[in-house]
């Protein structure tokens, strides 16, 4: 499996000639989709879910399917006919070879007087990576060998974040919705999670890819 990393919070993932892509938003290369063969989306809000990323990535390859939850569907079912899935929490699937589980309910709490949106994390191939969307979901009763860390956000801080990392144990923390965390913090957010995750933490430019397994 090899996973390429794409602007803020999206990744495509590549694995027996088939092609995953999680959550192509409006920071993510406009191509970010093209070439799916199985769209993956979080939650509703623009920097995981544009419309024109994901109809690109649907209108280049006529078998591209995607699944998501029912806010997000619903925006795309009638274009794409008996290609868009509404999944939840515990809904389990089979997307372009990959084996996925649907966990959490519900986006992290941004501020007491926004409304909370529905959420939900992708869990591939038993644990192999986990995409939590924005949310700090722990997914229970599984072991994360990859975990698709949301380092920066309006909604958390960086002792959630270490926290995070600590309650999943994944092998290995990835870096993703970090396209407003400006060059010259990273490297003080690489030390603490360094230095307190207690896992291999490490980030990837946009483009840049790594085997996962």
């Amino acid at each position: 499996m090899e996973l390429t990393k794409k602007t803020h919070a999206c990744v495509r993932l590549e694995k027996d000639g088939q092609t995953l892509v999680i959550d192509p938003g409006v920071f993510s290369e406009e191509d970010a989709a093209v070439g799916a063969d199985a769209i993956l989306v979080t939650h509703e809000h623009m920097d995981h879910f544009h419309e024109d990323r994901l109809r690109a990535g649907m209108e280049a390859n006529p078998g591209a399917e995607i699944w998501t939850l029912a806010s997000v569907a619903e925006q795309l079912s009638a274009a794409f006919p008996g290609r868009v899935h509404t999944v939840g929490e515990g809904d389990t699937f089979t997307a372009a070879g990959f084996e996925v589980e649907v966990h959490g309910q519900l986006h992290a709490v941004i501020h007491p007087d926004i409304p909370r949106v529905t959420n939900v994390g992708y869990l591939l191939d038993g644990g192999a990576v986990f995409h939590p969307g924005d949310a700090l979901t722990v997914p229970e009763g599984r072991t994360v060998d990859t975990l698709l860390l949301p380092v920066h956000a309006p909604w958390n801080k960086v002792a959630e974040v270490i926290d995070y990392v600590r309650e999943v144990a994944p092998r290995r923390a990835i870096d993703i919705h970090d396209s407003l965390l400006q060059d010259h913090a990273r490297p003080i957010y690489d030390s603490m999670i360094d230095k307190l995750g207690g896992t291999d933490h490490g980030r990837l430019t946009p483009g840049s890819h790594t085997a996962l397994g």
